[in-house]
């Protein structure tokens, strides 16, 4: 289970959510919860909830943080955006197209890491992404693999159309679909991409998401209004991420350990995944790429993306339908329909020692 989990499924199901959602009912009170799931840079989350470490930032502001984890990711998505959590990790693709594009005022508190190799397009033999033309690609449909999949072929003048078609297979059928004689290329992220490149000799990385930095986005995201209402909730959610995250910085061990055994593999596979991961352990790093002047350009290309695949919010009329506002002011997309915001206050006073 990974932040790539069956966007598909939440395709389906916006046009019941979009319905009948609205954000839900913000106020000042001292009981959260926030959702995640399983993912190399949101095992810290898990860390949290086990070692104290939440506890004791909650308990600092007088309020109560529960994390819980949810083993479908874009479940956990959809609760949040039905108003069951008041928080949740996820990408930035998929933010905006879920709870943002479903009218849920939603802001990046957090921003943890972007994929650095995690994601990748996988073929079999002596390939070029070249020779991808006229092929089915394996992958999670609607997810940030298909998204990877776009980059990579218009990175060699290519588009989906010029494939025969992309496969809808699930990260659960990926392995043993790529060992198929009909399966020619696979585009998947970690642990996949790790087992599949380690049991197959002739598996060529023809693309990955080190070729995209900072385009797939690992937030902790959370409801706008329940953050205005409720500052103290943000000042204890950041605080106790620092924490972990000095933790991470300086190789602790112990916590490494833990999030390993957590996330199914061992201290130097879960290494192994975080090398393929930038993690933002200092703070400052993490409110330098939310206040990036290239991340609208990003975001406005993933809306567009979304928009194509139909999936950027219930009958979206345009890929500027919804608005992004970043850090400064600044807004992509529509400036009447701002629905997602990348904060990046909480993050600076953790980098000035103000938690």
């Amino acid at each position: 289970m990974t932040r790539a989990k069956f966007l598909s499924a939440t395709a389906l199901s916006l046009g019941l959510l979009g319905a009948t959602l609205s954000p839900a009912i913000a106020q000042e009170k001292t009981e959260f919860k926030v959702a995640w799931s399983i993912y190399v840079g949101w095992m810290p989350w898990g860390y949290l909830e086990t070692s104290g470490i939440m506890d004791k930032w909650a308990e600092k502001y007088g309020i109560d943080v529960e994390i819980v984890q949810i083993n479908d990711y874009v479940e956990s998505i959809n609760q949040y955006t039905a108003g069951a959590f008041d928080g949740v990790s996820a990408t930035n693709m998929d933010t905006l197209s879920i709870p943002a594009g479903s009218g849920v005022d939603t802001t990046a508190l957090i921003v943890g890491d972007y994929s650095d190799g995690n994601d990748a397009v996988i073929a079999k033999g002596d390939t070029t992404l070249e020779d991808l033309k006229g092929t089915k690609v394996n992958l999670v449909e609607l997810s940030v693999s298909h998204y990877l999949l776009a980059r990579a072929l218009d990175s060699v003048g290519l588009a989906e159309r010029d494939l025969d078609g992309v496969v809808n297979t699930s990260d659960a059928d990926m392995i043993a679909a790529y060992a198929t004689d009909d399966v020619t290329s696979v585009v998947t992220w970690n642990p996949l991409v790790s087992e599949i490149t380690a049991s197959n000799p002739d598996a060529k990385v023809l693309f990955d998401s080190s070729q995209i930095p900072g385009e797939i986005l690992d937030l902790m995201v959370v409801n706008t209004q329940t953050l205005a209402d409720n500052p103290a909730f943000g000042k204890a959610l950041v605080g106790a991420w620092y924490e972990v995250m000095g933790l991470m910085a300086a190789g602790d061990e112990e916590a490494l350990t833990a999030m390993a055994e957590a996330s199914g593999t061992d201290l130097d596979g879960y290494k192994a995944q975080l090398a393929a991961t930038e993690m933002f352990y200092d703070p400052a790093a993490a409110v330098a790429q939310a206040s990036s002047p290239d991340l609208p350009a990003t975001m406005t290309e993933i809306a567009e993306f979304l928009f194509d695949k139909g999936i950027l919010g219930e009958g979206a009329p345009s890929a500027d339908f919804v608005g992004v506002e970043y850090p400064g002011g600044t807004i992509s997309g529509s400036d009447q329909n701002v629905m997602f915001r990348f904060d990046a206050s909480y993050m600076q006073m953790a980098a000035d020692g103000a938690l």
